[in-house]
């Protein structure tokens, strides 16, 4: 028997298993732009340029030191990029998706590959960086990008639900114009979580000690200030880096772009509200309630028959990874989510 090479293969296989030991993988993906409508609000229907035709975009889900590949082709009738928001690009500014900075727009119909390592580990995010204030601000290009760290802290270890909440914000003047929008002269007048306005938001459904991971990204061009009822939530990273001094609160502020990682802990059974506390942005065309509202449901608390969801599950309208919940479960790649997809539109010529 060979016992440098039994006691090389145990070496191995005890590295292995020691924290952050998980070796980088070069991962490749692809992705399409696409002119879809989706459903917003109970009366708004809206026009956006979609990434694999879903909003918010598939989820990407990595490691810490992964080579990043991505194909990109634009099916839209106007020029893109992607902005990988958060990653240093270290040695590949090529692919930081700037147009007339680090390259030329995708036009309709062409495809480019971006290729990067993810060094930072965190919450981050994508977005279109072409005329970011309809693309991003009203136009829904934007999608999460999970970058799971070398060596995570011993708190998220702890968690047993990851929930992603995308916010943003739409221009009802706007819906059914490609090329307009997002200006200061515009008025937004819908908001909403992961591309939805309450109701056609989810429950946030845990069980009596469940650790609950909310990530808060910043997708539109407003603030919010998301509040949660009966429970505190301990803020632990900002912007995808870990915070030396972690700190509690109820109500949390989110501006455009940035990112908060909150740790919430299932300890208070009942039904709890958990929304945006901006006044107007509980509202949808005006009209109480709207926006980025859910409800944290624990497992085994009766429906009453007035509870306005009661009957998600009967009529299947349930959607168990409205927040990614279910994919962030599923390993890693890029996970596409059915229940954010929309229908095509035809194309048109449109307005740079």
């Amino acid at each position: 028997m060979n016992w440098s090479a039994v006691v090389s293969t145990v070496f191995l296989a005890t590295l292995a298993m020691l924290p952050g030991a998980s070796r980088a993988e070069p991962r490749e993906f692809n992705m399409t732009i696409e002119e879809v409508v989706i459903h917003v609000a109970p009366d708004l229907d809206y026009k956006v340029f979609a990434f694999n035709g879903q909003v918010p975009g598939p989820l990407i889900h990595v490691r810490q030191g992964d080579d990043l590949t991505v194909h990109v082709t634009n099916n839209t009738s106007l020029a893109h990029t992607i902005h990988w928001h958060g990653t240093h690009q270290i040695n590949s500014w090529h692919s930081d998706g700037v147009p007339g900075i680090t390259q030329e727009p995708i036009q309709p119909g062409d495809t480019f590959t971006y290729k990067f390592n993810a060094d930072r580990a965190g919450t981050l995010w994508y977005h279109c960086h072409v005329n970011v204030n309809e693309h991003v601000g009203i136009r829904g290009m934007w999608g999460p990008m999970i970058v799971d760290p070398k060596d995570p802290l011993p708190i998220e270890k702890t968690v047993t639900k990851d929930v992603i909440m995308m916010l943003s914000s739409w221009e009802s003047k706007n819906a059914q114009k490609y090329g307009e929008g997002g200006t200061p002269y515009e008025v937004e007048d819908y908001f909403s979580v992961n591309g939805k306005s309450f109701p056609l938001t989810q429950p946030i459904r845990v069980k009596k000690g469940d650790v609950v991971r909310v990530r808060f990204i910043g997708a539109g061009g407003v603030l919010h200030e998301m509040h949660s009822h009966g429970h505190d939530m301990l803020i632990t990273h900002k912007d995808g880096l870990p915070l030396p001094n972690p700190y509690s609160v109820d109500t949390i502020l989110v501006g455009s772009g940035e990112r908060y990682d909150a740790i919430i802990t299932m300890n208070n059974p009942g039904r709890f509200i958990f929304h945006d506390h901006i006044d107007d942005h509980v509202t949808a065309g005006g009209k109480f309630p709207g926006g980025p509202i859910t409800v944290i449901e624990y497992d085994g608390i009766p429906m009453e028959d007035w509870y306005l969801w009661k009957d998600k599950d009967s009529t299947g309208s349930y959607d168990p990874n409205f927040f990614y919940s279910q994919s962030m479960k599923q390993g890693y790649g890029i996970f596409n989510s059915p229940g954010f997809a929309g229908h095509p539109v035809a194309q048109e010529r449109h307005k740079n």
